[in-house]
């Protein structure tokens, strides 16, 4: 976590003077028509929904949600976003630093990204100790023969790597090594994590497997190759989005980095090229968008258009992605909207999703305001709203 990034948003909280206070009641509607901001529409309509109690458990699409309203929090200074990630996050951190949470997943560290955060706003250590367990969780923390986290600490995940499992640990990984001093370790292991991946899971058209599994035994394993045999967006989608922020976070000069971006140019080239021409967002199953069945999907849409904006903007890719960038924005806000009651509706968001088979991702449930969908809709618009 950059502290230059973080250091007006930290005034902002001491001057509302909210730190370590009870947070506001939600909103029964929206406080702001700001339909030329959807950000502050979608929070305010999330937030009028959900109260930090009734959001949900600890789990990563809600750490996500909460992750994309403290990046909207830093633009705009509204301390009552930061003030409800607190209330979310201390209904599992008690005063001491301890939490139930066991971390036995790569799913279950993602929301510890916000105990990142809270450490850097509030100063309060008990967030360090909880972030710390996951740092320390990570050293007995099972692996591949070649070093790959695996997807879940269990039998019916073992040996398994998922391409959305990188987004789960890199971010927290590198952001937690900034706040705590720790990057010899984080920034090695974040690069690495994501070069072992893509070494499994990239395919030759420059996307990403859903899966793979050293053993071969899963029963979607490929018996030569132990890839699973589909191209998911949303698993490809959470990989571009955690090289992005991986690259964004660690030095120009870092081991493994130019493996990274070279990952980085070829998933790009894939992205583009696989984007729907006729809405500009992209399909559930990435590669076979002309196949009967397959429909655009909201969620991984936002995690492209994202990826590709802010990898043109940095210069890891070819500033001429910025115009496939702009049209998946375009697609992904055609399906947005507000309901009779004023508050938002983002539609045709794909529910979570085991590995599987063609059949299998394109039956999967579309939602309406899933927090997969809302989350990847605030990382997105707040990227590409500063393009113009």
């Amino acid at each position: 976590m950059k502290r230059s990034a973080l250091s007006v948003a930290a005034c902002a909280l001491a001057l509302a003077g909210l730190v370590g206070t009870a947070p506001a009641a939600p909103a029964a509607a929206p406080r702001t028509r700001a339909a030329d901001d959807w950000s502050v529409a979608l929070v305010e309509s999330t937030t009028a929904r959900h109260t930090p109690t009734s959001i949900g458990g600890w789990s990563y699409p809600v750490g996500l949600y909460l992750y994309g309203q403290y990046r909207t929090y830093l633009r705009t200074g509204d301390a009552r976003y930061l003030t409800y990630v607190k209330a979310y996050v201390d209904r599992f951190v008690d005063q001491d630093g301890n939490t139930a949470q066991k971390f036995s997943s790569l799913d279950s560290m993602q929301a510890g990204r916000l105990l990142v955060i809270l450490h850097h706003e509030t100063g309060e250590d008990r967030y360090r100790i909880a972030a710390r367990r996951i740092r320390e969780r990570l050293t007995s923390y099972p692996r591949t023969s070649d070093g790959g986290f695996w997807h879940a600490d269990t039998a019916s995940r073992a040996h398994q790597l998922w391409s959305d499992g990188v987004y789960m640990v890199t971010p927290f990984l590198v952001e937690y090594g900034a706040e705590f001093d720790d990057e010899a370790y984080t920034d090695r292991e974040a690069v690495e994590q994501l070069n072992t991946y893509a070494r499994h899971l990239q395919a030759d058209n420059g996307l990403f497997q859903h899966a793979f599994d050293e053993s071969r035994t899963a029963a979607w394993a490929d018996k030569e190759t132990g890839r699973a045999p589909e191209q998911w967006c949303r698993a490809v989608g959470w990989y571009a989005m955690a090289a992005v922020d991986v690259l964004d976070a660690t030095p120009e000069d870092g081991p493994g980095r130019e493996e990274l971006l070279r990952t980085v140019r070829k998933l790009a080239a894939g992205i583009a090229r696989a984007q729907d021409p006729a809405t500009g967002r992209w399909f559930q199953v990435v590669d076979k968008g002309g196949r009967e069945g397959n429909w655009t999907e909201t969620s991984c849409s936002s995690m492209f258009t994202y990826a590709l904006s802010r990898a043109a903007e940095k210069g890891y890719v070819s500033a001429s992605y910025r115009e496939a960038a702009r049209r998946g924005y375009r697609g992904v806000l055609a399906k947005i909207s507000r309901g009779a009651d004023g508050l938002t509706r983002l539609t045709d968001i794909s529910i979570g999703t085991n590995v599987g088979d063609y059949a299998f991702y394109v039956a999967r449930p579309r939602q309406t305001n899933d927090f997969h969908g809302l989350g990847a809709f605030l990382l997105m618009n707040e990227q590409l709203r500063k393009q113009g």
